[in-house]
């Protein structure tokens, strides 16, 4: 399972495709290719090298470093089959046999905590919901200037796929048992992950009824905009090993 970052930049990679789309194109070609016996570093090493290819052809690399908010950018949940293992490199979520696993941004949660406070200070200027509902929301503008600046920790304090060496002590390795189990990997646009596909969308509809603006005991950097079923995209699949 591949997520492709939101883009915080209009600097495009690819005309008429968003760089986190892009980041999924580039790094699921190189899943299709490597060998099935690839162990984790071994994956970690070569889908770096598929986006940091791209810099070369196309963006300096010197602007991608100092620029982490231009780069190319996913997360990912990969199951190896020879090896039975479960790679989570980035933001992104799993059960295993029904026990859950993550790999959370350190800054994730602080950040949504700002958005959550200068929503409440919006409402109670007299903003309405609806008005915090819509594409441009205020309230995320505020922190998009800190989301930059803790972005020059990517790769560093966190892990993601981005064309730059992944610390690899940041990513989760979650090593199965030979038992029978189910494996359930979604991206992190379900804040709850249930066994089942139903489960998670239900849960997803009742936190949109509940609390629409993400502000209460689940906060996100984002709200449900108005018009769309989600806060995020999301991916779910669930399988047996």
């Amino acid at each position: 399972m591949i997520d492709g970052s939101t883009s915080k930049t209009k600097r495009h990679h690819c005309p008429g495709i968003s760089n986190g789309r892009y980041a999924m194109i580039l790094i699921s070609r190189y899943i299709r290719k490597m060998p099935a016996n690839t162990s984790c570093h071994q994956f970690c090493v070569g889908a770096t090298k598929a986006l940091r290819r791209h810099y070369w052809l196309r963006f300096p690399v010197e602007r991608m470093q100092q620029h982490p908010e231009e780069r190319l950018c996913a997360s990912v949940v990969l199951y190896s089959r020879l090896r039975r293992e479960v790679w989570l490199v980035g933001d992104c979520h799993c059960l295993i046999g029904g026990e859950y696993f993550d790999n959370p941004k350190p800054y994730e949660q602080p950040l949504a905590e700002m958005r959550a406070a200068k929503v409440r200070e919006l409402l109670a200027e007299g903003m309405s919901q609806d008005d915090l509902l819509l594409p441009h929301d205020p309230a995320r503008e505020v922190m998009i200037p800190t989301m930059l600046e803790v972005m020059h920790n990517q790769n560093i304090t966190y892990s993601v796929i981005d064309g730059f060496p992944i610390p690899e002590a940041k990513v989760r390795v979650i090593q199965l048992s030979f038992e029978p189990m189910e494996l359930v990997f979604a991206s992190d646009g379900y804040p709850f992950l249930c066994p089942t596909l139903k489960e998670s969308e239900e849960r997803l509809a009742q936190q949109r009824q509940n609390d629409p603006l993400n502000i209460g005991e689940f906060k996100a950097t984002k709200a449900f905009v108005a018009g769309n079923n989600s806060f995020d995209d999301r991916t779910y699949i669930r399988f047996s090993v």
